[in-house]
Order: structure tokens, then C-alpha cells, then sequence
């Protein structure tokens, strides 16, 4: 059956692939992830890094949108590598593609991790355990290139307890609406956006445009800075969930 307006031309386009970078000084792991990570959909591993100097260079020649960042390297650790990469959005822009610093997904051995939160509060998206199943951690390199985070509300109040960031003040200065501190409260239970806007019956662009407001007053770097925040300001405390 033929129809104007129905046919190829109506197709549309594939999105582009997730492209990744994977930093792990192991080789055997770091070969591992790549050829299970590469079968994928949606994910384009466009490079490797031995180590946390490799992984910033790697970072700034590829551009990839996601970083999957080792914490325990030579020369120069995760952690320190996650600070410098998103530390200078756009000096290493050289492209009209490029748009600003990759995502940085820190994977690690243990949950509890003291690297882990010093990470995050460095800027990482989030982290996820080398354990678990490489379908899991492909959802999770997917879900922080589209601009959520993974969020571990515990990992996240360990952090503001053992290293608070000095932010206490950024909350009752930005001035957020009633609407926008919700949103923020629901960001810190580790909601996804469609859930979020599932929870309070409006549409996904609704809540992309709260989310957007929210960072930009707090001036937070992402979702998990403006979490943390959250939990500084004592917005959020130890046990809410939504």
C-alpha cells in the first residue's frame, strides 16, 4: 500500500550512538568492556585509556559523550582526571561539535568506595559497579549521555558528611520556586526526569525545563552537584524518598 506522506522518506533517521571512552589501567578489563560495551546498541566505543593522564588526553582529542572512568590508575587516578576534564568545559573545543566536557561515569570494585564520592563531588554523573551485568552498565552510559545521572542518595549524604563543598548558602540565594525545589527533592531520590514527571502528572519537557532552571540558579555543574547542594542546604535530609 502506497500513501502520500508514508514510504522511506517518512523513516526516521537512527539516533547517533553513544560515543565512549573507556579508562581502566587493567588491560584485560579494559579490552573486556570494550568489545561487550561495543556490542551494544546504541554505544560507539571510540577509544582506551591506560591510565588518568591518558584518559584526560584521550578525553580532549575524541570528544567522546561519555567517559567510563577507572578511580584506581597510574600517574594520574580517576578522580583527578574526572576534576581536570570537567574543569574546563571549553578550552578544548576546538570543533563546532563540540558542546562542552564529556560525561564522566566512574566504575569501581566496591560500592562503598571512599573514591566514589570524592569522584562525584569532582563532577562525575555517577558511578556503577564493575559486577554488574554489562547491559546494566551500557543503561547507565546511555541514560547519563542523555543528561540524567545515577544517583546513589547514600554515597551522596556520605559525601556532604565527610567533605562538605561550602555550599550551604547557594539554596536561599538562587531563589527557587516552589516547583523547582520539588523537582529538585525528587532529582535527589535519584528520579529520572520521565519519572519525575510521571510523579507529578506533567509533561517530560516540563520537567527538563525545572531541571534546566535548577542548575542554572544553583549554579551547579549537574544533577549531582545540585543534589548535593540539596542535601547542604538541608533541602533534603538522611531517609526522604519522595
Amino acid at each position: 500500500m502506497t500513501a502520500e506522506g508514508f514510504g522511506p522518506a517518512a523513516t526516521r533517521p537512527a539516533p547517533a550512538p553513544v560515543t565512549l571512552l573507556i579508562a581502566d589501567d587493567d588491560e584485560v578489563t579494559r579490552s573486556g568492556l570494550r568489545t561487550l560495551l561495543a556490542a551494544q546498541p546504541g554505544i560507539a566505543v571510540v577509544g582506551e585509556a591506560a591510565d588518568g593522564v591518558e584518559a584526560v588526553e584521550q578525553a580532549r582529542r575524541l570528544r567522546p559523550d561519555v567517559v567510563l572512568m577507572d578511580v584506581r590508575m597510574p600517574r594520574c587516578n580517576g578522580i583527578e582526571a574526572t576534576r581536570q576534564l570537567l574543569a574546563e568545559p571549553a578550552q578544548s573545543a576546538q570543533s563546532a561539535q563540540s558542546v562542552g566536557p564529556p560525561k564522566v561515569v566512574v566504575i569501581t570494585t566496591f560500592e562503598n568506595d571512599g573514591y566514589v564520592t570524592a569522584a562525584l563531588s569532582a563532577g562525575a554523573s555517577g558511578f556503577v559497579l564493575k559486577r554488574l551485568p554489562v547491559r546494566q552498565i551500557a543503561e547507565a552510559v546511555r541514560v547519563v549521555a542523555a543528561g540524567e545521572a545515577i544517583l546513589f542518595p547514600a554515597a551522596l549524604r556520605r559525601m556532604v558528611a565527610a567533605r562538605p563543598l561550602g555550599s550551604a548558602e547557594a539554596l536561599p540565594k538562587a531563589a527557587l520556586t516552589e516547583r523547582e525545589e520539588e523537582v529538585l527533592r525528587l532529582m535527589a531520590t535519584g528520579l529520572s526526569n520521565p519519572d519525575i514527571a510521571q510523579s507529578l502528572m506533567v509533561s517530560l519537557e516540563t520537567v527538563k525545563t525545572h531541571v534546566g532552571n535548577v542548575l542554572t540558579k544553583l549554579g551547579a555543574q549537574n544533577r549531582t552537584h545540585a543534589v548535593v547542594i540539596a542535601y547542604e542546604s538541608g533541602l533534603v535530609v538522611p531517609g526522604f524518598t519522595g
